[in-house]
C-alpha cells in the first residue's frame, strides 16, 4: 500500500505539471479532447479508488468512488448544484460515470481542491468508504490537495452532453511523462523560478511606464483646457470695445471672424480630444492586460514556491521515516532481550495457567448448564405466547358469533364485550411482560455466549502455553543430557586425577633418574607440544616419561619400557621413534 501511494503521488505531480505546461502554451483554456487533461482525470480516478472498501449488496459487489464525493454536498452546501446536475443527467447510468462528471464540473468551477480538502478534513466520515492505509486517509491526500490548487489558474470548457462517461477505460498513458523525466532536476526548477521573477519585474516596469504616460497625457489635456479658456477671455476683451461702438459692419465682421475662429478651434479641440481619448483607452487596455499578466505570473510563482515547499515536506517525511525505522530496530533489539527474559518466566506462568484452566473448564460446564436452562425457559415462554394468542383468537371468534346471533341483546353483549376487552388487555400486558422477559433472557444468553467465546480464546491461549511448555521441557531434557555427559567427563577426570596422584610419587623417583630433561608442571602447559592444540576437558594432559614434556592423548599414545621404569610407560611419538632407532642400532 505504501508503494502504491508513492507511485500515485509521483503520477499526480507529473500529470499536473504536464497539464500546466500544455495549458500555458495553449493560452490557459482547455477542451475535453486535450490529452493531458484526460490523463489527469484518469490519475485522479485512480487516486480516489485507492483503498476503497468493497460494499456488498443483493445485486453484487460495489466499488465506486462516487460515494465519498456525495459527502461533499452535506459538508459544503456550495457543491449541491454539482450533485443535482450530475443526478439529472440522463446519459449517466453508473456510479463511475457520475463520479467522473462530478470531477469535470468541480474542475470547471475551480473548486476541486477546496471540495477535496473538506473531505480530507472529515476523515471520520471517509473511514466508512476507505481502508485505513488508503491514499485519502494518509498525509499524501493533503499533498494532492495542495497540488490541485495550481489548477485554479486554468479555464476548462468541458461539455458533458454526448460524452460516454460510463464506458471509458481508465488507463494511464505513460508516454506523455517520459519526456519530462529529466526536467525534475533542482537546477532547472531554479531556472524556471528565476525566469518567472524576471517576467514579473518586466511587467512591473511596463506598468510604471504606462502610468507615467497616462499622467503626461492628463497634464496635456489640462494645459489645452487652460489655453482654451484664455483664448475665450481674449475674444471677450476684443469684443467689448467693438460693442461700445455702434458700427454694424464692424460688428458683423467681428462676429464672422469670431465664429470662424471658434469653429476652427472647436474642430481642433475635438480632434485633439478624440486622439487623446483613443490614446488613453489604448493605454488603459494595455495596463489591464499587463495587470492580468502580472497576476498570472504571481500565481505561477506561488505555485512553484508551493511545489518547492511540498518537496521539502516530502524530504522531511522521508527523514522521519528513517529515524523511526532506526528507533524500531533499537526497540526490536530491546524486545528480543525482553523476550529472552520472558521465556524464563513463562515456565512459572504455565503452571499457574494449568490450574486456572481447570477452574475455567469448570466455569464453562456451569455456563453450559445455565444456557440450557435459559433455552428451556425460552421454549416455555414461546409456548405461553402461542397459547395466549390462541385464546385471544378464540375470544374474538366468540364475540363475532355472538354479534351475529344476538343482535337484539346489545346491552348484555356490550357488558360481555367490555369483559372480553379487559381480558384482552390483561393478556396483552402479560404478552408484553413475557416479551420483556424474553428480551432479558436473550441478553443474558448473548452475555453467556460472549463469556464462552472469551473462555474459548483463553483456552486457545492456554493450548499455546502448553506447546511452549513442551518445547521448554524438550530443551530441559537436552540440557539434562548435556549435564549428564559433563558429569561423566568430570567423574572420569576425578578417576584420572586420583591415578595421577598415585603416579606422581613414581614420577618424582623417575625424575631423579632422568638426566638432561626437565619435568614440566601442569600449569605451565596450555597447548600440546606436538600438535599445538589447546587442552580442555575432553583433551587431557599427559607427560612423556622420557623427555618430561606434556602432550595430548593422540600424540602420546605409545608405551615403551625405559631403563628407569620396570614396566612399559607412556612416551610421546618423537621419543618413541628415537628409542626404537636406538634399539635397532644397538641390536645391529
Amino acid at each position: 500500500m505504501m508503494e502504491e501511494r508513492a507511485n500515485l503521488m509521483h503520477m499526480m505531480k507529473l500529470s499536473i505539471k504536464v497539464l500546466l505546461q500544455s495549458a500555458l502554451s495553449l493560452g490557459r483554456s482547455l477542451d475535453a479532447d486535450h490529452a493531458p487533461l484526460q490523463q489527469f482525470f484518469v490519475v485522479m480516478e485512480h487516486c480516489l479508488k485507492h483503498g476503497l472498501k468493497v460494499k456488498k449488496s443483493f445485486i453484487g459487489q460495489n466499488k465506486s468512488f462516487f460515494g465519498p464525493l456525495e459527502l461533499v454536498e452535506k459538508l459544503c452546501p456550495e457543491a449541491s448544484d454539482i450533485a443535482t446536475s450530475v443526478r439529472n443527467l440522463p446519459e449517466l447510468k453508473t456510479a463511475v460515470g457520475r463520479g467522473r462528471a462530478w470531477l469535470y464540473l468541480a474542475l470547471m468551477q475551480k473548486k476541486l481542491a477546496d471540495y477535496l480538502k473538506v473531505l480530507i478534513d472529515n476523515k471520520h466520515l471517509l473511514s466508512e468508504f476507505y481502508e485505513p492505509e488508503a491514499l485519502m486517509m494518509e498525509e499524501e491526500g493533503m499533498v494532492i490537495v495542495g497540488l490541485l490548487v495550481g489548477l485554479n489558474v486554468l479555464d476548462a470548457n468541458l461539455c458533458l452532453k454526448g460524452e460516454d462517461l460510463d464506458s471509458q477505460v481508465g488507463v494511464i498513458d505513460f508516454s506523455l511523462y517520459l519526456k519530462d523525466v529529466q526536467d525534475l532536476d533542482g537546477g532547472k526548477e531554479h531556472e524556471r523560478i528565476t525566469d518567472v521573477l524576471d517576467q514579473k519585474n518586466y511587467v512591473e516596469e511596463l506598468n510604471r511606464r504606462l502610468s507615467c504616460t497616462v499622467g503626461d497625457l492628463q497634464t496635456k489635456i489640462d494645459g489645452l483646457e487652460k489655453t482654451n479658456a484664455k483664448l475665450q477671455e481674449e475674444v471677450c476683451n476684443v469684443l467689448k470695445p467693438l460693442n461700445k461702438q455702434n458700427d454694424p459692419k464692424l460688428r458683423k465682421m467681428v462676429q464672422l471672424i469670431t465664429k470662424q475662429d471658434t469653429k476652427v478651434e472647436l474642430e481642433t479641440y475635438k480632434q485633439t480630444r478624440q486622439g487623446l481619448d483613443e490614446m488613453y483607452s489604448d493605454v488603459w487596455k494595455q495596463l489591464k492586460e499587463e495587470k492580468k499578466v502580472r497576476l498570472e505570473l504571481e500565481k505561477e510563482l506561488e505555485l512553484q514556491i508551493g511545489m518547492k515547499m511540498e518537496m521539502e515536506i516530502a524530504m522531511k517525511l522521508l527523514e522521519k521515516d528513517t529515524h523511526e525505522k532506526q528507533d524500531t530496530l533499537v526497540a526490536l533489539r530491546q524486545q528480543l532481550e525482553e523476550v529472552k527474559a520472558i521465556n524464563l518466566q513463562m515456565f512459572h506462568k504455565v503452571q499457574n495457567a494449568e490450574s486456572s484452566l481447570q477452574q475455567k473448564n469448570e466455569a464453562i460446564t456451569s455456563y453450559e448448564g445455565k444456557t440450557n436452562q435459559v433455552m428451556s425457559s425460552m421454549k416455555q415462554m414461546e409456548e405461553r405466547l402461542q397459547h395466549s394468542e390462541r385464546a385471544r383468537q378464540g375470544a374474538e371468534d366468540r364475540s363475532h358469533k355472538l354479534q351475529q346471533e344476538l343482535g337484539g341483546r346489545v346491552s348484555a353483549l356490550q357488558l360481555q364485550l367490555s369483559q372480553i376487552h379487559e381480558q384482552c388487555s390483561s393478556l396483552e400486558k402479560e404478552l408484553k411482560s413475557e416479551k420483556e422477559q424474553r428480551q432479558a433472557l436473550q441478553r443474558e444468553l448473548q452475555h453467556e455466549k460472549d463469556t464462552s467465546s472469551l473462555l474459548r480464546t483463553e483456552l486457545q491461549q492456554v493450548e499455546g502455553l502448553k506447546k511452549e511448555l513442551r518445547e521448554l521441557q524438550e530443551e530441559k531434557v537436552e540440557l539434562q543430557k548435556v549435564c549428564d555427559e559433563q558429569e561423566q567427563a568430570l567423574q572420569e577426570m576425578g578417576l584420572h586425577l586420583s591415578q595421577s596422584k598415585l603416579k606422581m610419587e613414581d614420577i618424582k623417583e623417575v625424575n631423579k633418574a632422568l638426566k638432561g630433561h626437565t619435568w614440566l608442571k601442569d600449569d605451565e602447559a596450555t597447548h600440546c607440544k606436538q600438535c599445538e592444540k589447546e587442552f580442555s576437558i575432553s583433551r587431557r594432559k599427559h607427560h612423556c616419561r622420557n623427555c618430561g614434556h606434556i602432550f595430548c592423548n593422540t600424540c602420546s599414545s605409545n608405551e615403551l619400557a625405559l631403563p628407569s621404569y620396570p614396566k612399559p610407560v607412556r612416551v610421546c611419538d618423537n621419543c618413541h621413534t628415537l628409542l626404537l632407532q636406538r634399539c635397532s642400532s644397538t641390536a645391529s
